[in-house]
């Protein structure tokens, strides 16, 4: 599944994912997510998560679903955590 993350005249939310990756696949990881095309922004990090991703989801989807579909199916992903954000200052 591919779709371009950000969709012209659709409400968005923000969502950030801490990734903790399978030993040793780190970059095939953020190479995967990259070729998808469904992120704003994909930083590497230290401490105990490897990636930080950001997304934003079109207002009304499964917030749960679209995750599931879109990133935790990519192989090298051993854990995650999802921040859902509710307003920017």
């Amino acid at each position: 599944m591919k779709r371009k993350m950000f969709e012209q005249g659709r409400a968005m939310n923000t969502v950030f994912i801490q990734i903790r990756c399978k030993p040793g696949k780190t970059y095939a990881v953020a190479d995967e997510i990259a070729l998808r095309e469904t992120y704003a922004e994909l930083h590497s990090t230290s401490g105990d998560w490897d990636l930080l991703l950001k997304l934003y989801i079109p207002d009304g989807e499964d917030t749960g679903r679209y995750i599931n579909e879109y990133i935790l199916d990519i192989d090298g992903i051993d854990r995650t955590h999802t921040i859902i954000t509710f307003k920017a200052f």
